[in-house]
């Protein structure tokens, strides 16, 4: 498409940032509106796989994340009672050359800064709630809560499950809430109390599981993250705090060194897990959905945030390369190079047994959203 196509990013997340980063890189004008005041280093912990890597060097971003993560030694999966490791899957030199790249540990406010960094200076608006879209066959306007108006050419929608882009487009629906919420609390690792503990493990019990990691090469912040049962969510919150008498209560009768964690763990909250089902229109007119806003999944693989990135990849080469005037041409081309692997791993993250037994991961770590040759919508799919 023609270099002067003015791009709109709604979200600043994790995609959004990533396709206006590469945008910008292929020559398009590219706005970011974010509905938060600011960036804030939430308190949250994230893996970035070799095939979100492989998309960070193309912003020229790889080795900054490289240097401020942690590189693991290995992914082990542990049985909840006994201890048992049922699979560890190794990170090494030789792993990262048939990946193509590392698998990192880093936290996500980090990544946020570090993501910003590869943008021109000034693309984000902040505090830009998007209230309502109006569509014409010349642009789009975008109105927002605070009374201010934009206008675009093509406008990405990567806004997240609560997607206001994805309402415009399909009309409102109300994400699913799957009947399991996820506990997320940082803590100094001084609190182990000498306690040694590998890098990356995830712990399967019986209807739950929890994720324990180093988020830093310092190794002085330890993140987890679980996933457990309950019946109703009826808060209109995000999130809310946790007792840490029920996160203990959680892992009753776990493995000794898992509930000593467990127990130093501090500033508790709990998360609602939402999804939805699939849906098989992604864009209309001049407007584009990517990542959670159009593929929401169970963050059982912990890949939510990697196909967003891949999202990314894809859809900026297929806006850069391919149609002229034409976007729905391009978004064709997108949607039909990037369904197919998306549910995939929503039907692998919803069963949730990704890397708890033996399994090779080459087919989602190497792929790499800026090179993987594109296929045209009448093959992609068969």
């Amino acid at each position: 498409m023609r270099r002067t196509t003015r791009v709109a990013v709604i979200g600043a997340g994790l995609g959004g940032m990533t396709v206006a980063g590469l945008l910008q890189r292929h020559g398009f004008p590219v706005n970011v509106y974010e509905q938060a005041p600011a960036f804030s280093r939430i308190g949250a912990g994230i893996h970035l796989s070799s095939n979100v890597m492989l998309v960070m060097r193309h912003l020229g971003i790889e080795r900054t994340l490289s240097d401020i993560a942690l590189h693991p030694d290995a992914f082990v999966s542990r049985q909840w009672d006994t201890g048992e490791i049922l699979f560890e899957l190794p990170f090494d030199p030789a792993s990262e050359a048939r990946y193509g790249a590392a698998y990192i540990n880093v936290h996500r406010g980090d990544l946020h800064s570090v993501l910003e960094s590869a943008l021109v200076p000034g693309t984000i608006a902040f505090g830009k709630k998007l209230s309502r879209i109006d569509s014409s066959p010349s642009a789009v306007r975008l109105f927002f809560e605070d009374g201010s108006q934009a206008e675009a050419d093509l406008v990405i929608g990567a806004d997240g499950l609560n997607s206001k882009v994805r309402d415009h487009l399909l009309g409102p629906e109300k994400p699913h809430y799957t009947g399991h919420i996820a506990h997320r609390a940082i803590f100094p690792a001084t609190l182990l109390n000498g306690l040694p503990i590998r890098a990356c493990t995830k712990w399967w019990g019986p209807g739950h599981h929890i994720l324990v990691y180093y988020m830093t090469q310092a190794r002085e912040e330890v993140y987890i993250v679980t996933s457990a049962p309950q019946q109703e969510w009826t808060s209109s919150a995000a999130f809310v705090p946790c007792d840490r008498g029920e996160l203990v209560a959680t892992f009753d009768g776990y493995h000794a060194e898992l509930r000593q964690v467990v127990k130093a763990a501090t500033e508790i909250t709990k998360w609602p897990i939402f999804d939805r089902e699939p849906v098989e229109r992604w864009s209309g007119d001049r407007i584009v959905l990517l990542g959670d806003a159009c593929h929401p999944m169970r963050p059982y693989m912990a890949a939510g945030a990697a196909m967003a990135i891949e999202d990314a990849g894809i859809l900026a080469r297929c806006i850069a390369e391919i149609g002229s005037a034409d976007a729905g041409e391009s978004f064709a081309w997108y949607e039909a190079n990037r369904k197919p692997r998306v549910r995939k791993v929503q039907q692998i993250s919803m069963v949730n047994t990704w890397l708890r037994t033996p399994v090779d991961p080459e087919w989602f770590f190497r792929y790499d959203g800026c090179v993987v040759p594109l296929e045209p919508p009448d093959t992609a799919n068969k």
